[in-house]
């Protein structure tokens, strides 16, 4: 799970972190993304949470009544603030190594921190993902090693032309 932010308070937003984390175990859920964005009456926390079986409209629903029960008890957040909760969706961030083990053979766009090859951006198929990095393939024969803690940002290629599971 990951926080990113843009308010200058990152022990908030750890905070947070930790709260999303509790509240999705509770419920056998899981926190892809924590964003806290903007301050003060426009404060967004948007929450991006999965499970094994996928995310529903209902479960979201469910999250997001508990996740703001236990957000208003702590009071962390002085003035109004808007929660999101949501499915990951089908271009779901990227965010740790496990999420490039699941979903390896996959596309996936990534912008890295620092160059790679004289660039920062990357689309390709996921082909490795273990040992503190991923590997992609970005040509047909061509491969980029790249660092996870040197990913800035990270989201599959949503395929269209898939079928859903389960159709």
């Amino acid at each position: 799970m990951a926080v990113r932010g843009t308010g200058p308070d990152e022990s908030l937003e750890l905070k947070i972190k930790g709260l999303a984390e509790q509240v999705a175990a509770s419920m056998s859920m899981e926190v892809v993304l924590a964003e806290v964005k903007g301050e003060g009456s426009r404060s967004v926390v948007r929450v991006f949470i999965d499970q094994p079986t996928g995310i529903t409209l209902e479960d979201c629903e469910r999250y997001s009544k508990r996740f703001s029960v236990a957000l208003d008890v702590e009071d962390w957040i002085p003035s109004k603030y808007t929660l999101e909760v949501s499915s990951p969706g089908v271009d779901r961030p990227l965010v740790r190594e496990a999420d490039f083990a699941r979903f390896q053979g996959e596309n996936a766009r990534v912008r890295t921190r620092i160059p790679i090859e004289g660039q920062k951006n990357f689309k390709g198929k996921i082909v490795i993902a273990g040992g503190g990095g991923v590997t992609l393939e970005v040509a047909p024969g061509r491969h980029v090693e790249i660092a996870i803690t040197d990913i800035d940002k990270a989201r599959l290629i949503a395929d269209l032309s898939k079928k859903p599971q389960g159709s």
